[in-house]
């Protein structure tokens, strides 16, 4: 829920970009003060706000957006079978050979792993196997997910900055930092390009970019997970990331518990009495999201965990 001083779209500026087979890629609209994209990409809503000058360059902007969210997401996508994340899961063993970018990903991916004891992980995405997080009754195979615990742990993964080896049967998933890595990404181009105050909001994942003569704020709302179109808060972003990690659109209900989709690697289930949600400002994306994650697997201890940071938060039990 973001609201920032003249926001609501003047329609008469909406523009619809096409490709050339007719395929929609991204809405562009202005507002008195912004223009305004839209578009869906990673499985959610994605919006930028620009300050720009005229409608040519708020195209050209957007259009960068937009190509390099694609390219990120088809890069990175676990879902793919033709990447280097493929690649990867599929290397039975070998080592494989990544780019540049993908090796500051890994780098950083090893660094959470280290700082969060070993509960931010990006080999635990195979325990998904496990587990079916789609609002409905479930029961969990706990011969399945310990026999998963066998291949999950980056303290199994040989990796030198340039080459990954892991054992087979092992995965490495993005997920968890693949969206914010993205938005961090696309608001530094579009800055870099334009030096225009700026906001890029990809489903919750934030990053807010301002001049230093325009201090003036971006309001987000933070949405009550009890109740819904609510906010419980609100945060002033200038310069920086905002991420929320919660319960609201991905869970399960075991035996009438509710239990949300992040998972803890080193016991396969989801943190017992954890929050409903977590809102955490950084100076990036990536540093508040992996924030937010590990809170959350604090379970009943994440609004502790979250004060001994001293870092602006917002937590809902």
């Amino acid at each position: 829920m973001i609201s920032s001083p003249n926001l609501t779209p003047s329609w008469f500026a909406l523009a619809l970009i096409m490709t050339s087979n007719s395929e929609e890629t991204y809405r562009l609209y202005k507002d008195r003060t912004h223009w305004t994209v839209t578009f869906q990409a990673m499985a959610s809503p994605c919006e930028i706000f620009i300050q720009c000058n005229n409608e040519s360059e708020a195209n050209q902007l957007a259009s960068l957006a937009f190509g390099q969210t694609r390219r990120i997401e088809t890069t990175y996508s676990r879902y793919r079978d033709d990447n280097i994340i493929h690649k990867i899961n599929n290397s039975d063993g070998k080592a494989i050979e990544v780019d540049s970018e993908l090796a500051r990903m890994l780098d950083y991916a090893a660094q959470c792993h280290e700082l969060s004891d070993g509960l931010f992980d990006i080999t635990s995405g195979i325990l998904r196997k496990a587990w079916r997080f789609d609002g409905k009754d479930y029961h969990p195979d706990k011969k399945l997910i310990k026999s998963l615990l066998d291949r999950v742990g980056w303290d199994k993964v040989e990796w030198d900055g340039k080459k990954i080896k892991m054992l087979p049967g092992m995965q490495i998933d993005l997920g968890g930092i693949g969206k914010e890595y993205a938005v961090d990404r696309v608001a530094e181009l579009l800055f870099e390009k334009s030096g225009s105050t700026l906001m890029v909001n990809y489903g919750g994942d934030i990053r807010g970019m301002t001049k230093d003569n325009e201090p003036e704020p971006w309001i987000i709302g933070i949405e009550d997970p009890n109740k819904s179109r609510t906010a419980v808060g609100e945060i002033r972003l200038t310069n920086g990331g905002v991420a929320t990690s919660g319960d609201l659109h991905r869970y399960c209900m075991v035996k009438g518990k509710r239990l949300g989709h992040i998972l803890n690697p080193k016991t396969g289930w989801p943190a017992k009495d954890a929050p409903r949600s977590v809102t955490v400002m950084g100076n990036y994306c990536v540093e508040a999201g992996f924030l937010s994650t590990l809170a959350i697997l604090q379970g009943e201890n994440a609004k502790p965990f979250l004060d001994s940071l001293e870092i602006p938060a917002h937590c809902v039990m």
